[in-house]
C-alpha cells in the first residue's frame, strides 16, 4: 500500500479515529466498537490507491493482514482510501468487486466488508436525510470484519436478552433526532 497519498498517513489515520470515536462510540452506532477501539484492536490501513485495480489489490492484502494477525492484535481494519472511489456511486459500484474479491478467496462466511463513505446515501432515503450519516465517514472507506468476531458479538448480545436486529433502527432514530446539519458539522470538524 505504497501509493500516492495527498494527505499525510498519520492525519488520515487521526481524523478517521477521531471519526470512529466521536461519531460511532459517542452515538453507540456499532455497541461492539468501543470494546475494539479502547483494546487498540482497531487497525487503520491507509490505501494510497488511485485506481480500482490499485484499491483490489490493497483490499487483498489488507484481508490475508488480518486474517494472518491473532484477534488480541488486530480484531477488525479500516481500509481507508482517500484517493480512489470519491465518487459515491463508483464507490457502490466498487462494492461488487469486494464481494467478488471475497468469493474468490474463499472467504465467503469468514470476511465480511461494511461500507462507509463521506457522500454515502441509502437507495430509499434523501441524501440530507440524518440516517445516512450511520455509514457516512470522513473518507471512503472498506471496514473489514471477521465474521467469527459478529458471531460472537451477537452472542453477547443475545446472552444479554438484547436484540441486535433494533440496533439498524434505533441508529435511524438517534441520528433523525440529532439532525442532518449537526451530523455534517460533526463529521467536517474531524478534518482537523
Amino acid at each position: 500500500m505504497s501509493h500516492k497519498i495527498s494527505s499525510s498517513h498519520k492525519e488520515i489515520v487521526a481524523n478517521t479515529l477521531y471519526w470512529v470515536k466521536s461519531t460511532v462510540i459517542h452515538y453507540n452506532l456499532c455497541p461492539f466498537a468501543n470494546k475494539v477501539y479502547v483494546s487498540d484492536q482497531l487497525k487503520v490501513e491507509v490505501s494510497g490507491a488511485i485506481t480500482e485495480e490499485q484499491l483490489l489489490e490493497d483490499c487483498l492484502l489488507a484481508i490475508k493482514q488480518l486474517l494472518e494477525t491473532p484477534r488480541d492484535e488486530t480484531e477488525t481494519v479500516l481500509l481507508v482510501h482517500p484517493e480512489c472511489m470519491n465518487d459515491f456511486s463508483d464507490y457502490n459500484d466498487f462494492l461488487g468487486m469486494v464481494d467478488v474479491l471475497i468469493d474468490e478467496m474463499e472467504l465467503s462466511g469468514i470476511v465480511q466488508v461494511a461500507s462507509f463513505h463521506p457522500d454515502y446515501c441509502f437507495a430509499d432515503c434523501d441524501e440530507n436525510d440524518a440516517s445516512n450519516f450511520t455509514n457516512r465517514s470522513p473518507y471512503p472507506m472498506l471496514h473489514l470484519l471477521r465474521e467469527e468476531s459478529i458471531s460472537e458479538a451477537v452472542e453477547e448480545w443475545q446472552e444479554r436478552a438484547l436484540n441486535i436486529e433494533e440496533i439498524p433502527e434505533r441508529n435511524i432514530e438517534t441520528l433523525r433526532k440529532i439532525g442532518s446539519t449537526v451530523l455534517a458539522g460533526q463529521l467536517k470538524a474531524c478534518y482537523k
